[in-house]
């Protein structure tokens, strides 16, 4: 069950235009706040996100599949709802080792969220002062990731990457493909 999860938790960039509740992100961060985490300080807070406005200024300053000539998400199918995931510094000062925190609570969210039968895409690709400034985030809080959310709207599938070469890429029916490294080339 847990590995179809994961096969299924891909990052998704077509979503279908259905609004998300609240509600709905304030579950998922339910379940990301019983992860482990560093010295159990529990630094990292969550911005949710589900006004359109919102996600129209937030959808402005990522950048998505940057590997890809084409431009995504489509229009007509972006993301209807973000969590932001920050790092409180009143809390704790920033740290590597709250990385790993915040790569365990997003996977969480990620998975949490495809058990609902959401998709969602983390993104890395927008700076940290980009982020504070258009969501207006008080002092000490500091984003780390975003968390892009919605009813997934295309097909994505894993394949065995071949010949070393992982770049992702879509066919011509605009299908997703991601390659996986085989498990023989994992081991150590």
């Amino acid at each position: 069950m847990l590995k179809e999860l994961v096969t299924e938790s891909r990052g998704v960039r077509s979503f279908r235009q259905k609004r998300m509740p609240e509600e709905t992100l304030r579950e998922l961060v339910g379940v990301a706040r019983l992860c482990p985490a560093a010295m159990n300080l529990q630094p990292l807070k969550y911005h949710l996100i589900t006004e359109p406005e919102e996600c129209r200024r937030l959808l402005a300053i990522t950048h998505w599949a940057g590997s890809l000539s084409i431009k995504l998400p489509p229009a007509g199918h972006e993301p209807v709802a973000y969590i932001v995931v920050c790092h409180d510094t009143s809390i704790a000062p920033e740290k590597p080792i709250f990385m790993i925190d915040v790569g365990i609570v997003s996977q969480t969210l990620m998975l949490a969220a495809r058990e609902r039968g959401l998709g969602g895409c983390i993104i890395g690709s927008a700076s940290e002062e980009n982020i504070r400034q258009t969501l207006a985030l008080p002092a000490g809080i500091v984003p780390k990731l975003i968390l892009a959310l919605g009813v997934p709207d295309e097909q994505i599938r894993l394949v065995d990457a071949k010949d070393g070469e992982v770049r992702y890429y879509r066919d011509e029916n605009n299908v997703h493909y991601v390659p996986k490294r085989p498990i023989e080339e994992l081991l150590v």
